[in-house]
């Protein structure tokens, strides 16, 4: 049996851990052959593939990144492109897909298992906001860096008696927000569940201030007023029809410049919390998802995503991963609340 495995959308710690399991595991337990398609959807829409043996997993779970690379491409919107996909997966001689991606990859591999392709999820994304998981590989390390930044910058705003603002990943959920800014004891923590009132953090701000305390307020980057709209850096939209989001924390900055006279500047940590290498948990729960996936190819349950439940490992229908985003409840939010000032 020929196994195809691709990496789609944003990079992630714990990519490679993953396919070193899917490889370590489909060779020696069930003597399968693998391929790995380059660049996401791209590479079976165009049969762009590399060979997947040991020697290429070889040394490849403590770094970042994919081996494979990754693309937000969208096959959906490419003419004929899940009979293209098809017809290179049978040239290929290819009888599964293990597909390791996001809300858009999945989504793109629960329709093409509707078209009868032997597919199989694992769920990824820093952002932690997949359905039927109770958490993706990638977000752990993204709350790490997230958190020493913030302990960082703690510091520093303290020596310069200003408030500082730190926008985090979180188009639509804030899970990261939530988690580094609990841990690393901000002041404020803006979601995108919950749309803020500016009143509200000037007044968070002011009594920090007064405290003699500089405030830290972190902000992802889909948190937006009550009486407005998300701040945008660009109208440019991706391949699956998302905005390319930035710019709050900016904003909410020269509002709190502005409304207290105190300084206050912005620190967006962007990319840098999806890079490099993947904590120890992520690597442990990466890996333990490739195994399953291997053996849900193996048992021929196709059309499933593997999935983090309390601490087992189970599958769920990758219709329940992709229906609607696992964003933060009002309970949750609640707990952090507490801290606010």
């Amino acid at each position: 049996m020929r196994v195809g495995v691709l990496t789609g959308g944003g990079d992630c710690p714990g990519l490679n851990a993953v396919i070193r399991a899917v490889v370590r595991k489909g060779i020696k337990h069930y003597g399968y052959e693998f391929v790995g398609f380059r660049d996401g959807w791209r590479g079976p829409l165009e049969g762009d593939v590399m060979t997947l043996d040991r020697a290429a997993v070889r040394g490849i779970l403590p770094r970042g990144g994919t081996i494979l690379g990754s693309s937000r491409t969208n096959l959906m919107k490419v003419e004929n492109g899940v009979e293209r996909v098809k017809d290179n997966l049978a040239g290929l001689g290819v009888d599964a897909l293990i597909a390791i991606g996001g809300e858009d990859t999945l989504g793109i591999a629960r329709q093409l298992h509707d078209q009868d392709v032997n597919v199989v999820g694992v769920p990824k994304t820093i952002d932690n906001d997949l359905n039927a998981t109770d958490y993706t590989f990638g977000f752990d390390t993204a709350v790490n860096i997230a958190m020493e930044a913030i302990d960082r910058l703690h510091t520093t705003a303290e020596s310069h008696h200003r408030a500082l603002v730190v926008e985090v990943m979180g188009r639509h959920a804030g899970w990261i927000a939530l988690h580094s800014g609990m841990a690393a004891g901000a002041n404020v923590i803006l979601i995108p569940e919950r749309p803020f009132a500016i009143d509200d953090v000037i007044a968070y701000v002011e009594s920090r201030f007064k405290t003699d305390y500089a405030p830290i307020i972190v902000v992802a980057e889909g948190a937006h007023p009550q009486d407005g709209d998300m701040e945008l850096s660009t109208g440019e939209l991706d391949a699956f029809g998302h905005v390319r989001l930035g710019g709050i924390g900016q904003r909410l900055a020269a509002e709190i410049e502005k409304r207290t006279g105190k300084e206050a500047r912005s620190v967006v940590l962007g990319h840098v919390q999806r890079g490099g290498t993947p904590s120890s948990f992520d690597r442990v729960l990466a890996t333990r998802l490739g195994v399953h996936a291997i053996d849900a190819v193996h048992d021929k349950d196709y059309g499933k995503m593997v999935a983090l439940q309390a601490t087992d490992i189970v599958r769920v229908g990758l219709a329940a991963a992709t229906e609607e985003l696992k964003t933060v409840p009002v309970e949750r939010y609640a707990e952090a609340e507490v801290f606010f000032g």
